[in-house]
């Protein structure tokens, strides 16, 4: 039964209607609007909280690396005779010069998926650290070795040895996942341990062409430098995510962050735990997406597959007779909606299976039987003659540099403008001659040796080149976000 309020015995006449009116008009939106738009976020997060935070833990990396000092002069960018100086120096600097020992430090999060110490991070949070300790919220630590790492998904398992089972949380199915769904992320933001924020998840199936297999959850739970590698939970404190990235302009949270999803990841986990490495199916084809003016114009009924815009001469698709040109609509009974669901459809699968291929050509539909090849963890992604299946940016690390094709995305996490053109820098080695040089994330290499070069696999192609004619150093003309050009010359010993 509703009980109405008292009316005002001051109202009367035309009040006493209008207070009438108002409460038939409440009774009505209450009777008439579904009860979920009243709905709330839950009263507290603290069970779930306590129930797997103890599991969640810090992870310091640590690299040292030796250098041959007197170390070369910083001089200001564009300084005459600046290859001159350094190639002075450098000679001066060998023979009986004393060794120095740089260490560099980076923080990151982990958590504990098995109680005898298995632990699960970020690739990019370990890089090439040669000393890994885990600390956990009691504050105890331990040495950690590497089990395995993909650099592909940017996962990374660890091992520690615990006098004493270890609290460990499991993974849920991230495919139940729904738009507005409460998650909550946990991590070492800041070098703030055992941070606890909250959030929803924003959306699903997100491409943010970080990865060959772009497949994101992206949620508004607050996500900073030092949450990487930790875990993103849902309600029944289930591990649904790994928060690897987010999208911001200062380099904090704005509500945007990215995690990989756990039906991605934990076929992935499993299989670094078991080998030490990935065995990801291959098909030995580059593909591209295929718009409505391109359906159009292979008679297509609409928009829809993988358009076969290469073939490895030495793949498995090649022997199965799919020819550039071709359009992928389905893979092992599956759909292709888009060109960016095969890679993760191919590399979920067994490698040695054979799987039924349909293709559409010149407008008619035939069925290919493919049997997977075993896709390399150094495989050039976007080069046909390498066999890559997607046609994300390709990233490759040299001299220090970690290095990708320049897309929309990168323009702008950078902010970099539309008319400079190259390789663009995702990251520097500290340690290295670049960083000395004032390289930086964000900077775009133009050339390579007066060469124009457009993808990483230039630049790489075009040192390797200058290392075979014997020269010391390699001079690269970078470009700052803002268009500004410099050369840079980075020695090659």
């Amino acid at each position: 039964m509703t009980f109405l309020p008292p009316i005002p015995r001051a109202l009367g006449g035309t009040g006493l209607r209008r207070a009438f009116s108002a409460i038939a008009v409440a009774a009505i939106m209450a009777v008439q609007l579904p009860a979920a738009a009243f709905a709330r976020g839950p009263e507290s997060l603290a069970d779930v909280a306590q129930e797997v935070i103890d599991a969640v833990v810090n992870i310091s990396a640590s690299t040292t690396v030796e250098t041959r000092g007197p170390t070369f002069p910083q001089l200001p960018p564009g300084t005459p005779f600046e290859d001159l100086f350094e190639e002075f120096f450098n000679r001066r600097g060998q023979g009986d010069a004393p060794r120095q020992q740089r260490r560099s430090n980076s923080l990151g999060s982990g958590f504990v998926i098995d109680p005898q110490g298995i632990i699960v991070t970020n690739n990019h949070v370990i890089g090439e650290a040669n000393d890994i300790t885990v600390v956990f919220t009691d504050g105890s630590k331990l040495k950690a070795e590497i089990v395995g790492r993909d650099s592909k998904l940017d996962l990374a398992v660890l091992r520690v040895k615990p006098d004493k089972p270890l609290k460990a949380v499991r993974f849920g199915d991230s495919e139940a996942l729904r738009i507005g769904d409460w998650v909550l992320a946990i991590g070492n933001p800041f070098g703030l341990g055992g941070s606890v924020s909250a959030g929803i998840v924003s959306a699903n199936k997100r491409d943010i062409d970080s990865s060959a297999f772009g497949n994101y959850i992206q949620t508004d739970a607050a996500i900073n430098k030092g949450n990487s590698g930790g875990p993103l939970f849902n309600m029944n404190g289930e591990v649904i995510g790994i928060n690897t990235a987010i999208l911001s302009p200062t380099g904090g949270s704005v509500g945007i962050g990215f995690a990989v999803p756990s039906s991605l990841a934990e076929p992935t986990i499993r299989q670094l735990i078991e080998f030490g490495e990935t065995r990801r199916g291959w098909l030995g084809v580059r593909i591209q997406n295929v718009d409505d003016a391109t359906a159009e114009a292979l008679g297509l009924d609409k928009a829809r597959g993988a358009l076969v815009a290469g073939v490895d001469e030495k793949g498995p698709s090649k022997s199965a007779g799919i020819e550039v040109g071709d359009v992928i609509v389905s893979f092992d009974g599956k759909p292709v909606a888009q060109s960016r669901d095969l890679p993760l459809m191919v590399a979920q699968t067994p490698v040695g299976k054979e799987v039924d291929v349909v293709v559409i050509r010149k407008g008619k539909e035939e069925t290919r039987r493919v049997k997977l090849g075993r896709l390399e963890e150094a495989t050039d992604e976007s080069s046909p003659s390498q066999g890559g299946q997607s046609e994300k940016p390709a990233v490759s690390q040299v001299l220090g540099l970690e290095l990708s094709s320049l897309n929309g995305m990168l323009r702008q996490r950078y902010n970099i403008k539309e008319d400079v053109k190259g390789v663009v820098v995702t990251r520097v080695d500290p340690n290295s001659a670049a960083a000395d040089k004032r390289i930086q994330p964000g900077d775009v290499i133009v050339e390579v040796n007066q060469e124009p070069v457009a993808s990483p696999r230039d630049v790489t192609k075009r040192i390797e080149a200058v290392k075979k004619e014997g020269k010391k150093s390699v001079l690269l003309l970078v470009s700052s976000a803002q268009g500004e050009v410099r050369f840079v010359a980075l020695s090659l010993q």
